[in-house]
C-alpha cells in the first residue's frame, strides 16, 4: 500500500497511475458538485412552498458551487481544466443520479435526503488521503462536510414530513425513494471494480465500493422505516452491483 504524502511539487515524480486515478477522482468530484444544482436549481428556486425552503434551495445551490470550486482549484493546480463542467449538458454528467431534472418537491427532497447522503460518502473517501491538498478539503474541522449534513438534514427532515401526511402525499414521497434508492446505491459503482482497488493501493480512497455501500445501507434503510415508508428491493432497477 503506497503511504506517501504527495504535494503538489511532488506531481511531476508519482508513478503515472496514481495521477491518472488522481485527475479522474477529481474530474469526477467535480462533476457531482456541479451536477446538483443543475439538476433542481430552474425548477425548484421560482417554485419552492415557502420563502425559507426558497432559501434552502439557494443556500444549498450556493454551497455545491463553492465545494465545487475547490476541488476545481485543486484539479486546476494540478492541470486539469473543469470550466467545462460548469455548462455540461445534464445527459452528459459521470453519473446517472445528475442526469435528469428534479421538478418536484417531493424529489427535491428524496435528492437530498438520500443522494447527498451518498456525496458525504465520497467526500469521506478523501479524508487522510495521500494527496495533502485533497486530504485538506476535509480535515477537521471540515466546512465541506458541515455543509453537506446539512443538506442531507433537511432533505431527511422535509421527506419525513412529507411521509407523515399519508395519503397521496406519502404515496408521492414513497415513489420518489423508489426513484432514487436504487439510483443512491449504483453510485457506489461495481462491487467487483478493480479500479476501486488501485484506488486504494495508492491511498486515494479507504473502502471498496461494495463496504461503502453497506454501510450506507445499514444506515438509511432504518431510517426509511421510521417514516413509515417502504425500503425498495436493493436489487430492482440497479445497474452496478
Amino acid at each position: 500500500m503506497f503511504t506517501d504524502q504527495v504535494e503538489l511539487k511532488d506531481l511531476p515524480h508519482v508513478d503515472p497511475e496514481y495521477l491518472q486515478l488522481l485527475r479522474r477522482v477529481l474530474a469526477i468530484q467535480a462533476d457531482c458538485e456541479i451536477g446538483g444544482p443543475h439538476l433542481y436549481v430552474d425548477d425548484m428556486l421560482p417554485t419552492a412552498p415557502s420563502r425559507l425552503d426558497q432559501l434552502v434551495v439557494a443556500r444549498t445551490t450556493a454551497e455545491e458551487i463553492d465545494h465545487f470550486r475547490k476541488f476545481a482549484q485543486i484539479a486546476g493546480d494540478m492541470g486539469v481544466d473543469t470550466t467545462y463542467l460548469l455548462s455540461r449538458p445534464n445527459r452528459d454528467r459521470y453519473l446517472e443520479a445528475f442526469r435528469g431534472q428534479i421538478t418536484t418537491w417531493e424529489d427535491f427532497s428524496v435528492f437530498g435526503f438520500l443522494i447527498d447522503r451518498v456525496g458525504r460518502y465520497q467526500l469521506e473517501e478523501f479524508e487522510g488521503a495521500t494527496y495533502v491538498p485533497l486530504a485538506r478539503v476535509l480535515e477537521h474541522p471540515s466546512k465541506v462536510l458541515e455543509e453537506e449534513a446539512g443538506h442531507i438534514d433537511y432533505g431527511e427532515t422535509r421527506t419525513a414530513e412529507m411521509a407523515a401526511r399519508g395519503g397521496e402525499a406519502r404515496d408521492r414521497v414513497q415513489k420518489s425513494v423508489d426513484f432514487w434508492y436504487p439510483t443512491a446505491l449504483d453510485m457506489f459503482g461495481s462491487s467487483t471494480s478493480k479500479r476501486a482497488e488501485r484506488y486504494m493501493y495508492w491511498g486515494l480512497k479507504r473502502r471498496t465500493n461494495d463496504e461503502a455501500r453497506q454501510l450506507y445501507m445499514a444506515e438509511v434503510n432504518p431510517i426509511i422505516e421510521s417514516m413509515g415508508l417502504q425500503v425498495p428491493d436493493p436489487l430492482a432497477g440497479r445497474k452496478f452491483l
